[in-house]
């Protein structure tokens, strides 16, 4: 070698070394790999094929700005979930003190995992299949489960987009189609249809005039034709936003994502002037510090974040493989991560302003009604006038002066109190019925805004903001399907997008029947729990146990310019998989303990009844979790045993841009020293004084080699002294 080339000046300096080969690459001339002594593979060159190559690496799709991404991040992460499950779980685990375990549990789960999918993504540039089969070929399946998981969400997910559409159409009179109860006309009688009275206004035409449910599971009852159309539309939406790739997608995300916001901050502001807000507000942040200490609620808070970011379903590794390599991937995911938390809380200051206004509403209700009851034993002196204080005023009856007759009778008939059917009619009875998912959107929400002045147009406004919270999750759900499956196996894009979206409607079909809601709230609870969190643990175990998490924050440092906090180390390394193996060890003994059923709506009975699952969609149930765990298990043995090939003995090293690139698999320590040492493979490197490392940018310590052969990334660069000859 030259006496002053760059190598030997270092190699003979005093001074520390602080460069890698790769950085030492960058100031010579590119080399061609294939038709130069490094191609050790033996591969033919091939000078197509190498076009090809370097032809898609360099017209990927890219972000037309750092905007755009993140509000596509913003719009994946945001669904329907933070406006509807987070405000129940909030309620329902104690208040302001749920948000300290969510809180917790969002930095030390949440926000390394998100950290770790934008970061793999970003640097390999690839859909979830092809990351996952870069990293560890014995692992691929866990791009394939994504895709599966990723099916089976988008399936009954666009059909709660339907139920929306729906909705939203319905919205444009007044007054709003499920403010009153239908009348039947019996002959010259006109009465009001028994299964309205019964209930309500608005769970009638949920229940009825939308679902047109069935009374069980196994009753069918056949297509409901107005939900087909709905979901017809829905995969249209989806599909016209997808087919032109991120490009389109990204437009659609500047609507979808920045205008719910506009929405719930006009709900927030037309909900807190409404009588009664304040009390739901404070019944809301109450804090019952108790339940801090209850481990059912740190699990519902685990599974929350997990959900509430779109871990593990392949859309975050899609959306992140069409960034620049030195974008800030950190800044991203700490940003996306709060962003997503205070949405939570916004969308929920929002349902409780709301529910305080209905609270207030039916507790009036509820006060005239038994104000009726009073005066009536009064006039027929069941009840003495005696009992009745002076002050109260039966035509101005607050809810204080009820309470205060309510509890005067109740000591009074202490015997016969039952008897007189009287209720409590207390504000915080009100308030503490939780309500989630469909029913807070589709019945209790809707009941409130029929008491909106000018109720068509925030009821319009509601239900256009759910339909865009619903595509921006779908855009990401389907990339988490498209961008891997086009990347691996190089179908034409468009084709294949109409294609999953026809085939996805067809099987759909099975949600838009009459017993479609209670497969909906099967495979809501259970197609993606489990298996989604057994991926998310073995990607974490993939990148910080098999590829090492010291290589992998070296590779973050050159890629982002610095290195990440140690933080991220230890979570990744230690507090994450712990933590996402207790939750799902938690899945598993709560799936055990309660038997899986759902809430059936009976029409004679005009009320929810709660019924367990049949032996045959038990099946359909267990088959599911198996069918998304599947490719996991089975990639892993068929790679194992060598029955397909997982590209393990290719060696190749490409030279691009003053960068060094490599692809290395199932080398010994001996030939990864004679890859980086050797003119030819065949050559043996000749005896050499102990190896020297150099350390990369940033680092204090020198990089330790892999022990793992089969790593995908094989091992840290190392530059040993050797004689000049061997160089």
């Amino acid at each position: 070698m030259p006496k002053n080339s760059k190598v030997t000046q270092r190699e003979h300096s005093s001074e520390h070394v602080t460069e890698s080969v790769a950085d030492l690459l960058a100031h010579q001339e590119p080399v061609d790999y294939k038709r130069s002594v490094l191609n050790v593979a033996g591969e033919a060159w091939d000078k197509q094929k190498e076009g090809e190559e370097e032809l898609d690496a360099e017209n990927r799709p890219a972000w037309n700005s750092k905007l755009q991404y993140i509000l596509a991040q913003i719009g994946y992460s945001v669904g329907l979930g933070n406006v509807w499950r987070f405000p129940y779980l909030c309620q329902k685990n104690g208040g302001g003190a749920y948000l300290v375990p969510y809180l917790v549990l969002l930095v030390i789960i949440g926000l390394p995992l998100f950290f770790l999918e934008l970061a793999v993504g970003q640097r390999i540039r690839r859909g979830s299949i092809g990351v996952w089969n870069y990293i560890c070929p014995r692992l691929g399946g866990i791009g394939y489960a994504s895709c599966l998981v990723c099916f089976f969400v988008g399936l009954y997910y666009n059909v709660i987009i339907g139920w929306s559409i729906f909705y939203f159409f319905k919205s444009f009179q007044y007054p709003l189609p499920w403010s009153e109860c239908p009348i039947v006309r019996n002959g010259s009688v006109a009465v009001v249809e028994t299964e309205c009275e019964r209930s309500s206004a608005t769970t009638y035409f949920w229940y009825r005039e939308t679902l047109d449910i069935s009374n069980s599971i196994s009753e069918s009852g056949g297509l409901n034709w107005k939900m087909t159309l709905c979901l017809l539309v829905a995969w249209s939406l989806v599909g016209l936003a997808m087919i032109k790739g991120i490009q389109s997608s990204g437009k659609v995300m500047y609507f979808s994502s920045l205008f719910p916001y506009l929405v719930l901050v006009c709900f927030l502001v037309r909900g807190l002037l409404l009588r009664g807000a304040v009390d739901g507000i404070m019944h809301m942040f109450t804090p019952k510090l108790d339940k801090m200490l209850d481990p059912q609620v740190w699990r519902e808070a685990a599974t929350q974040v997990f959900f509430a970011l779109g871990l593990g379903f392949g859309g975050v590794i899609a959306f992140s493989s069409y960034n620049k390599q030195d974008n800030n991937c950190h800044f991203d995911a700490t940003l996306v991560s709060f962003i997503n938390f205070f949405t939570s809380v916004l969308a929920t200051l929002v349902v409780f302003a709301v529910l305080g206004f209905k609270a207030n509403i039916m507790n009036e209700k509820c006060v005239v009604e038994n104000a009726e009851k009073i005066l009536g034993y009064l006039n027929t002196n069941v009840l003495s006038h005696d009992l009745i204080p002076p002050h109260v005023n039966f035509s101005h009856l607050t809810a204080k002066d009820y309470n205060e007759m309510y509890r005067v009778i109740m000591t009074v008939k202490e015997g016969h109190f039952k008897e007189l059917g009287l209720d409590a009619c207390l504000l915080e009875d009100e308030l503490n019925k939780s309500v989630q998912g469909t029913g807070l959107a589709f019945i209790a929400f809707t009941e409130a805004m029929t008491h909106f002045p000018a109720s068509p147009f925030w009821s319009v406004m509601f239900f256009l903001m759910l339909i865009n919270l619903g595509l921006g999750s779908m855009i990401g759900t389907m990339s988490g399907i498209t961008t891997p499956i086009i990347d691996t196996f190089k179908v034409r894009k468009e084709v294949f997008t109409v294609g999953c979206c026809i085939f996805a409607f067809v099987v759909g079909l099975i949600f838009v029947q009459r017993s479609g809601n209670y497969f909906v709230t099967m495979f809501d609870d259970y197609s993606a729990t489990l298996p989604l969190t057994v991926v998310v643990i073995l990607e974490n175990i993939a990148v910080a146990w098999i590829y090492g998490t010291k290589k992998f924050m070296q590779e973050l440092t050159e890629m982002l310019g610095f290195r990440p906090y140690q933080f991220y180390y230890y979570t990744w390394k230690y507090v994450s998989p712990i933590c996402m193996a207790v939750l799902m060890t938690a899945s598993i003994i709560q799936l055990g303990v309660s038997p899986p059923g759902y809430s059936a709506w009976i029409r004679e009975e005009a009320a929810e009844k709660f019924l367990f699952y049949p032996t045959w969609a038990m099946a359909i149930l267990i088959s599911l979790i198996i069918l998304a765990s599947l490719p996991l298990p089975l990639v892993f043995i068929l790679r194992q045993f060598h029955l397909v090939s997982d590209g393990s003995n290719a060696l190749s090293v490409t030279y691009k841009k003053g960068r060094m690139m490599k692809d290395i698999s199932n080398l010994e320590d001996n030939d990864e020293t004679r890859f980086i040492l050797s003119k030819v493979p065949s050559e043996t490197p000749s005896p050499m004084p102990t190896h020297r490392s150099y350390l990369g940018p940033g680092s204090n310590s020198p990089m330790e080699m892999s022990s793992a052969p089969n790593g995908r990334y094989g091992s840290g660069y190392l530059l040993a002294g050797t004689p000049e000859s061997e160089l």
